[in-house]
């Protein structure tokens, strides 16, 4: 006779511990303390004509964004017309320099260490104190400060060595033999790189990419002293709040996360389909 076991009934599953709840309270408490003032500013900003900076809100409707297109309030036009392109370079500087730098030291070139921390040693720099220094640096050549030039350099200090680390992080992943079939198949070095290195990197290269675009586009203390007098984003932002004192600034920063929020789900989405790509059988294979 044989005998089977008991299948567990959902009633008999054990009691989550005290701790369970503890951290999942404590996790919520994190992402209201993380989230909480950004809710707040999204709700602001669609007040209507008689809104305040503070709750309760006094109407709803479209009023401020409005007042935000017009440019009652400052320059936003021009600043997202400097700080889209200045982000857009920054991050094809980055990538074309990180993605080099990752190649170049898979080899054991002399002095690479040196250069390695040369790179990584602006992150422990203030931003604010090494935005000066360029500053500072331009003046003593005669150079006039500006978005296009010295703000640029800014920059590229601080975007640089995120996409460096994240080089060496994807390249750590990466399988040497894919390199050596495509040779042993008579691939050049060109084309292994081409057609092999760099597609299978794709993902990483769009995560550096996605890195340089938003640290440019949010960098605040290396801009301050070397955009000159037309200024980017963030320095637009940080100057409406010395002088405006209406929900503009909410429906400004609404605006503004919505853009970032849709770059991101842009890059989410690429990576997704270079994944699904990968995954797909050869073309006519059955």
């Amino acid at each position: 006779m044989s005998t089977s076991t008991p299948k567990p009934v959902r009633g008999d599953a054990p009691a989550r511990p005290f701790t369970f709840y503890l951290l999942a309270l404590f996790f919520a408490a994190y992402v209201l303390f993380l989230y909480g003032p950004m809710l707040c500013m999204y709700l602001l900003s669609f007040q209507g004509e008689r809104g305040a900076l503070s709750f309760p809100m006094r109407g709803v409707g479209l009023y401020w964004f409005q007042e935000l297109w017009e440019g009652r309030s400052g320059d936003i036009a021009g600043a997202v017309q400097r700080s889209i392109p200045l982000a857009l370079v920054v991050m094809g500087v980055t990538v074309v320099f990180s993605v080099a730098a990752g190649l170049g030291f898979r080899r054991n070139v002399r002095g690479s260490s040196v250069i390695f921390y040369a790179v990584i040693v602006s992150l422990t720099a203030p931003g604010y104190i090494l935005g000066i220094g360029i500053g500072l640096m331009f003046n003593i050549f005669g150079w006039q400060t500006d978005w296009t030039t010295s703000a640029l350099g800014a920059q590229l200090s601080w975007t640089l060595p995120f996409g460096v680390l994240i080089t060496f992080a994807v390249f750590g992943r990466f399988n040497p033999a894919f390199e050596e079939a495509a040779r042993d198949l008579g691939a050049t070095p060109s084309q292994t790189l081409r057609l092999v290195v760099l597609p299978i990197l794709t993902p990483g290269i769009i995560a550096i990419a996605l890195f340089g675009f938003t640290l440019s586009y949010d960098e605040f203390a290396r801009t301050l002293q070397t955009t000159g007098s037309r200024n980017t984003m963030p320095i637009e932002i940080w100057s409406m709040t010395q002088n405006v004192t209406s929900p503009t600034i909410y429906a400004l920063g609404t605006v503004t996360t919505a853009v970032s929020f849709l770059i991101i789900g842009l890059a989410i989405l690429a990576v997704v389909r270079v994944q699904r790509r990968r995954l797909a059988p050869p073309a006519g294979a059955h």
